[in-house]
């Protein structure tokens, strides 16, 4: 290759799985005439994190999967240099493929005992023999990052907890698993996202520790991720005015971040990737075109993820790059093009998924990771409700005929009811259950990130902080566990479940938990403050 064509591979810009004929067309038109090293695949436009076009509604496709495959084939033909194709699916494709197998989030394989590791190692195996179905190589993850902070707005539910190495060995599991699948993996984002409250797809958030502080906390992960030779390493777009002489700028834009800790400090040679660099903490700061993928190359990138332009980002490396610097990042990639084989074998050849391995994983999950936050009683769960006088289960964002009341139904009589999101009849339904002693809530918290409480609504919010005073109340949360930091009075309840997930497996085990009067094995990953 010429240096100039070496120079494209560094550029991964990203496509959509659902986009015009069009923007196709335009990425095609990328791939033949700069030699681009990779694609890394979003689900649409509207979905992309900081939604640059404005809020445009999500429209969902459940061709997705296929036309995904297909894109890839339709790309890869067109590539004189076979491409790395790469997506963040930490827990899975469905994180941007609907129709796709979704595994745990990282916080719920924090409740996991350490003892049972090896059920994150088979997680992470069995989401790369899903991207490998697909044709993708390289995935944009897991995060090392420790969440010790509970207002973050973007880590949070992605983070394995706050324990460092708790979150250090699943993050190696996460990748072993990868491994064992073929798939290259990336531990982010560095130095450590974790303990921020600004969202960096906004924002700049600021890391305010030093240099030792780092090293004994937020780095903890990922210098155990270098001593295993982790495949490559992504960049957080997040300042560190400790190491670069008290200025906020972007790790991804700070040789001594990249060069200096990561490079020299910590040993590290292998790949280096930028976050997106459509992100509005560094995306607005270069008006010129151009600059900003040669301030991210020159700070020590590799990979310039989410390059959104390509034609002068290459022409300003080529003005003003060391060609030493130019041949370190190409046999970087290229080296990860080999491991992944397609240098030696570029062939793609399509399989199924295997979505009943999937239902195995996330049962043998759910049976590690469900906690039991309180209980008030010593008899059994189950015991305890048939025990209560009139009972009644409740069903909040879900119907009543899901899984987890289904699997009860044997064990706990009484009526059920359910209370939708924006409930017309909200008063009405919260009245009707006056008459009932206890309680058996379920609670499916509508989203994963802290934003508006969860978007749990306030009206519910207000009852549940009054019913916990007045009744037996069984609580199961299906969702984030932070959420029980919004509940005020939430310890007033006779008994606390945590059960992360909504997915049926783990709604069957929960049932199941209470029906067999099994023990629960999971621990918190993070530290509650509950009111």
């Amino acid at each position: 290759m010429t240096t100039e064509q070496k120079i494209g591979q560094f550029f991964f810009p990203a496509v959509f799985i659902n986009d015009s004929e069009e923007n196709i067309q335009a990425t095609e038109h990328l791939i033949r005439e700069y030699n681009i090293g990779g694609l890394t695949f979003f689900h649409s436009r509207a979905s992309a994190a900081t939604n640059y076009e404005g809020n445009k509604k999500i429209e969902f496709n459940d061709e997705s999967y296929e036309r995904l495959k297909a894109l890839i084939v339709r790309y890869q033909k067109v590539a004189k240099t076979p491409l790395l194709m790469s997506i963040d699916a930490e827990w899975g494709l469905a994180m941007r493929v609907e129709k796709t197998p979704q595994y745990p989030y990282a916080i719920t394989l924090g409740a996991v005992p350490v003892a049972d590791k090896e059920l994150v190692y088979e997680i992470g195996k069995q989401i790369g023999k899903d991207l490998q179905s697909a044709g993708i190589h390289y995935n944009l993850a897991p995060l090392a990052d420790i969440n010790t902070d509970p207002n973050n707005p973007v880590i949070g539910y992605r983070s394995f907890g706050e324990d460092k190495n708790k979150v250090g060995t699943f993050a190696l599991e996460y990748l072993k698993g990868m491994t064992a699948a073929g798939i290259l993996g990336c531990l982010k984002h560095f130095p450590g996202h974790g303990n921020t409250n600004v969202d960096s797809h906004l924002g700049l958030p600021v890391l305010n520790e030093n240099l030792d502080e780092l090293l004994s906390n937020e780095l903890v992960p990922f210098i155990k991720g270098i001593e295993n030779k982790v495949d490559s390493i992504m960049i957080g777009h997040l300042a560190v005015p400790a190491l670069n002489n008290g200025a906020n700028t972007s790790a991804t834009l700070s040789k001594a971040v990249i060069e200096g800790l990561l490079r020299e400090r910590l040993g590290y040679d292998g790949l280096v990737i930028s976050d997106a660099l459509n992100m509005h903490s560094v995306s607005k700061l270069y008006p010129t075109k151009g600059i900003l993928e040669w301030e991210a190359f020159n700070a020590g990138n590799d990979v310039l993820c989410f390059a959104e332009n390509v034609p002068e980002g290459i022409q300003e490396i080529l003005k003003r790059a060391d060609i030493s610097r130019i041949e370190a990042s190409f046999e970087r990639i290229w080296k990860c093009k080999v491991q992944a084989g397609l240098i030696t074998d570029s062939k793609f050849e399509a399989t199924d998924l295997d979505w009943k391995s999937t239902a195995v994983i996330n049962q043998k999950c759910a049976e590690k990771a469900i906690t039991l936050v309180k209980k008030d009683s010593t008899s059994s769960i189950s015991d305890f409700v048939s025990n209560g006088g009139r009972v009644a289960k409740v069903s909040v964002y879900r119907e009543s005929d899901n899984p987890f009341f289904e699997g009860l139904e044997n064990t706990i009589q009484g009526d059920s009811f359910s209370i939708a999101l924006g409930e017309e009849n909200l008063e009405e339904k919260l009245q009707a259950m006056d008459k009932y002693d206890t309680l058996m809530i379920a609670l499916f918290v509508p989203k994963a990130k802290p934003l508006a409480n969860f978007e749990i609504e306030d009206a519910i919010i207000t009852w549940l902080s009054e019913v916990v005073l007045t009744k037996k109340v069984v609580l199961h949360l299906f969702g984030n566990p932070y959420a029980l930091q919004v509940l005020p009075n939430i310890l007033a309840a006779k008994i606390v479940v945590v059960a992360y997930q909504d997915l049926k497996e783990f709604q069957e085990v929960a049932a199941q938990k209470i029906t067999l009067n099994q023990a629960y094995e999971g621990t918190l990953p993070v530290t509650l403050l509950l009111k």
